[in-house]
């Protein structure tokens, strides 16, 4: 009996306890929210991006040059030496699939075959029929001095005779002259013949030699020395075997300038009327998270664009970055923060300190002597982590970081000249005018 008595009394105690630790847990749920100070101080208003490290400038490795007058359009690349290699000057680069200008030159060597015969033909007939006009102007000539002779011999012969032998004389001279004004034509016409047919033949071999003179152009060396970094094509990818590049810009890598290097990154549509040139940048580096660089935005794009994989519209930013570091290499990821306004002694919050009551009044949880009071605040600038603070809170006080429970029926302590606008605000604006009809005008109007 005794036993049992006092197994009762365990029991109970312990009940006792656990009661005792339910209430008090749940008196106050203030006081177990985590409270912060208001801090005053330096306010830094930021955007965070992420970029890629460029040279501002660079050398272009171009293949070869012209290939348009020759109707090649693309080109493949057959061979490319990996990206961040060391290259001396004229050391091999890369190399093109060389198959549509082989083909082309087989094609062109034909053709000056071809026009090689039909100049060779037109030369052997320009020299047969000038060969018989000056045989038949040779006859005539002939024809005209035995005109001559008869009408010589035939001073005693009938007038009739001699009449005879002067119009034959005369016939054989207009006819002498009829083929020398015809050979001279037939001349200036062989004359074109043939330079018709030696420029277009020369045409011809001018074009063959510019395609043979190409084939060493498709072995593509290093203007100058430097490190090697692939072309970027306008979807971003990069220039490799396989890779097509254009007749109009046949650029296959660059040889960047390291002694000045830029951050290209890109701003959402929201954020980027904050951004101006000549605000200053830190830049952290993610393949070494221990360096850090300064730097300065020197372009802003006035006209977004649609990246791939994003449905929000975004503007490229350019990103000087002050200073050099040999380890730092184009292409590296960099992540940037863009000063976009610093506010000198001003008091800010936590972010997720603030709530809002009706969608238009903001406040804070704020402790107050032995109370909690939801104190309302006018908000400033913010950045990724707080709020700067105008009016509702001094330096020092307390708040709370998260909602309260138990203070939903609580009204809102307002700021008094907050309050003033927002009745002003309520005011009933005056009932516009009626619509007056057309051609009647409405009381002291023009």
């Amino acid at each position: 009996m005794k036993r049992n008595t006092k197994f009762f009394l365990i029991g109970g105690v312990a009940v006792i306890a656990i009661l005792i630790l339910v209430f008090s847990g749940s008196s106050s749920d203030a006081e177990a929210e985590v409270v912060v100070e208001v801090e005053q101080g330096e306010f830094i208003v930021d955007i965070m991006t992420s970029g890629t490290l460029e040279a501002k400038n660079s050398v272009p490795i171009k293949g070869p040059q012209g290939i348009r007058n020759y109707r090649i359009w693309n080109l493949t690349v057959q061979h490319i030496i990996d990206e961040g290699t060391e290259v001396k000057k004229g050391q091999y680069v890369a190399r093109l699939d060389p198959s549509e200008l082989t083909g082309k030159i087989k094609d062109a060597q034909l053709e000056v075959e071809e026009t090689q015969s039909q100049f060779t033909q037109v030369k052997l007939d320009t020299a047969l029929t000038m060969r018989q006009a000056r045989d038949e102007l040779i006859n005539l000539d002939y024809t005209v001095r035995e005109k001559q002779l008869t009408l010589d011999q035939s001073q005693f012969e009938p007038p009739a005779t001699i009449q005879k032998a002067e119009i034959e004389l005369e016939k054989a001279k207009r006819a002498l002259q009829q083929a020398k004004e015809n050979y001279e034509i037939r001349r200036q016409q062989n004359v074109a013949k043939m330079q018709e047919a030696d420029a277009e033949l020369k045409g011809d071999k001018n074009e063959l030699e510019g395609l043979m003179s190409l084939q060493k152009d498709f072995t593509i060396l290093a203007p100058q020395d430097g490190m090697l970094i692939y072309e970027r094509s306008w979807d971003g990818k990069p220039v490799k075997a396989g890779s097509q590049i254009s007749a109009w810009d046949p650029t296959v890598a660059t040889l960047p300038d390291l002694s000045q290097m830029i951050t290209k990154t890109y701003v959402n549509e929201v954020d980027i009327r904050k951004v101006k040139r000549g605000q200053s940048v830190e830049i952290g580096f993610d393949a070494f998270p221990d360096k850090n660089q300064k730097g300065r935005v020197t372009k802003v794009a006035n006209v977004g664009e649609q990246r791939p994989n994003s449905d929000a519209k975004v503007f490229e930013v350019e990103i000087e970055v002050f200073g050099t570091d040999p380890v730092l290499k184009p292409g590296m990821t960099t992540s940037n923060r863009i000063i976009t306004k610093a506010l000198d002694s001003t008091i800010f919050v936590p972010l997720e300190s603030l709530h809002s009551q009706y969608d238009s009044i903001t406040y804070v949880f704020k402790k107050q002597g032995g109370r909690t009071i939801k104190q309302e605040v006018m908000l400033g600038d913010a950045n990724t982590e707080y709020v700067n603070i105008l009016a509702g809170l001094e330096p020092n006080d307390l708040i709370y970081l998260s909602s309260l429970r138990g203070y939903e029926k609580d009204e809102v302590v307002l700021i008094p000249e907050m309050d003033g606008k927002r009745q002003q605000k309520e005011v009933e604006e005056p009932e516009p005018l009626p619509e007056i009809p057309q051609g009647r005008r409405r009381p002291g109007g023009r």
